[in-house]
């Protein structure tokens, strides 16, 4: 085939759904038509988009398997219209081995397969766990083009034994172009560390980047999309947006100084703003995907509560929310009126249940039990407790889903008995902060993303961000009366969940070391608690659950000391021969 001086390609940023083989293969085909009209050679789709990704152990399955392989078939048999081809991630099954595969489909036939070299195992990855290694192999033929296709992991430089250089292999067997499809979660500062990722790898390559990534939410993990493209000399030849599916037609011209593009940037959106666009697509997708024909949460007049309500609706509208007021002869007249003043503000069904009756109930059925034993924070949680119950006896008939409103702060020491913030289904704000609460509440009202559903304008009233933070964990009693300011809390918190630091190393940046070995215990003390929280949307570097794993059952403590010096004399090394042959 002649060597092409131009290449039309289509970058389908879309948002597929784990296990809907059949509708994520109606986006191909809707991506495909787009691509058609734009004459394009070849239309692209991100990382394992047939089966939706991550499908942690369901792609085990056989059946499964064989329904991804049907649904590629049929794709590849609809591109014998001489139409673009298509790039598409599937799970695939050779030999025996389940692989993480990219399919090229073209000419009615499975033209290609190339499968996924590098297994990412860390933070909320376990590939290793579910797909076989694959072989490293060279480019594809497209259109008279040779394109490389290493996938996510095969274009991070890990510096281990097991790593194989992809990229540097596809430029030895002569790559024009490299396409790179993704399943890259969301993290606050991702897209600094994925651009300059790229620009390493096109300063070695010499070769154009296209980093396609997905959209969408699947469980804790939410998908930015962000997808972008670099020219061989680095430069930004298109950004595409956050958080919104995206269709993207590049054309690509060979000239003297190779193959260079000029396409549309869009802004990102970075920092707070990133984070909460996170938090509402991930809400909006864990309530659609899964069915919920709305969502319920209690409405405390607090913080927490009011913005847990501005995501929601900004989430799904207006109309699938709903809100429960709860209050007991503890609750504060402020709050009160503050959580009415946010419900009429959004115009969301708003109930007021006072649970004296209920929680006095429980108290007279417990009060032969307790004889003798003086009150305590049992009979003080009973309050949250019942709320609790309510709240789930509206979801379970209704079918609502129960929003939990437990952040980060208060979940990570165990303040989180409030309002449901343990009980229901997700949690739009388990990953954030008490300190960002303040701060993204601020910025919903002079800000809100693409798409959201919710009223512009100031939706959070000013009282209720202006108060200092309260809870009825204690009866009269505020948060920070045993615990210490957030910003410090916040601080401390952050460096033992987040960075793994030791208790000497944050005593030494400058906190109170009884404040830090306080938090540390409270920490470790809560992790049973977190074992039972709703799942939640994923923002920060290291989130509870999925990629900060910790035993229950767990002795160890750190002390607060300096951290013992290793002593290596002590350490007797066999050679590497003499290694390699015990363990062979």
């Amino acid at each position: 085939m002649a060597e092409s001086k131009r290449f039309v390609v289509t970058l389908a940023q879309l948002n597929p759904t784990v296990g809907d083989i059949a509708g994520n293969a109606e986006k191909v085909r809707a991506a495909r038509i787009k691509a058609a009209a734009d004459n394009a050679d070849l239309v692209v789709l991100p990382e394992l988009f047939l089966c939706g990704y991550p499908p942690e152990d369901i792609v085990l399955k056989p059946a499964f398997q064989a329904q991804c392989r049907a649904a590629v078939e049929n794709l590849a048999r609809e591109t014998a219209d001489g139409g673009p081809g298509v790039l598409i991630g599937t799970p695939w099954v050779e030999d025996g081995k389940l692989y993480n595969a990219v399919a090229f489909l073209d000419g009615g036939r499975i033209a290609s397969l190339r499968f996924k070299v590098n297994l990412p195992n860390y933070g909320v990855f376990d590939e290793k766990r579910v797909f076989a290694r694959g072989p490293v192999a060279g480019p594809l033929s497209i259109r008279g083009v040779r394109v490389g296709v290493p996938v996510c992991e095969d274009t991070w430089m890990e510096e281990s034994a097991e790593y194989e250089n992809v990229v540097e292999c596809l430029v030895e067997t002569g790559a024009d172009i490299l396409i790179v499809p993704n399943g890259s979660p969301y993290a606050r500062g991702k897209n600094d560390i994925r651009l300059s990722m790229a620009v390493a790898r096109v300063s070695e390559s010499g070769l154009p980047f296209i980093y396609l990534n997905q959209v969408g939410g699947q469980d804790e993990l939410v998908f930015d999309g962000a997808s972008f493209a670099l020219n061989a000399d680095r430069s930004l030849a298109m950004q595409a947006p956050c958080f919104v599916e995206n269709i993207t037609t590049l054309i690509w011209t060979k000239g003297e100084g190779g193959w260079t593009c000029k396409g549309p940037v869009t802004p990102l959106i970075e920092g707070d703003r990133g984070d909460y666009a996170a938090c509402v697509l991930g809400l909006r997708d864990y309530v659609n995907k899964n069915g919920f024909p709305g969502v319920l949460l209690g409405i405390s007049g607090g913080i927490d509560s009011a913005l847990c309500l501005a995501l929601a609706v900004d989430a799904i509208g207006v109309d699938r929310v709903r809100g429960v007021m709860l209050p007991f002869r503890y609750t504060a007249p402020e709050s009160i009126e503050d959580a009415a003043k946010i419900a009429r503000g959004y115009g969301i069904r708003y109930d007021v249940l006072p649970i004296a009756a209920a929680v006095n109930g429980f108290e007279d059925i417990l009060k032969d039990t307790f004889r003798g034993l003086p009150r305590d924070v049992t009979e003080e949680n009973l309050q949250a407790r019942t709320r609790g119950v309510l709240l789930m006896a509206i979801s379970n008939k209704t079918g609502a889903m129960l929003v939990t409103t437990g952040n980060k702060s208060e979940m990570s020491v165990g303040y989180a008995t409030l309002y449901g913030d343990m009980n229901g289904g997700f949690n739009p704000i388990k990953d954030i902060y008490k300190t960002e609460v303040f701060r993204l509440s601020s910025l919903r009202n002079s800000w809100k993303p693409e798409g959201a559903l919710g009223p512009s304008g100031k939706v959070i009233p000013t009282s209720i961000i202006a108060r200092p933070p309260t809870a009825e964990l204690r009866e009269n009693q505020t948060d920070q009366d045993s615990l210490p300011p957030y910003d410090i809390l916040d601080g401390i918190l952050e460096r033992l969940v987040e960075r793994d630091e030791s208790i000497a190393t944050i005593i030494a940046e400058g906190f109170d070391q009884d404040t830090v070995v306080r938090i540390n215990r409270l920490l470790n003390l809560a992790e049973y608690k977190r074992r039972q929280a709703a799942p939640g949307v994923k923002v920060t570097r290291k989130s509870f659950g999925r990629d900060r794993r910790y035993p229950i059952t767990n002795r160890f403590r750190d002390d607060g000391r300096l951290l013992p010096t290793p002593d290596d004399a002590l350490v007797t090394r066999a050679s590497r021969d003499s290694a390699e042959a015990f363990d062979v």
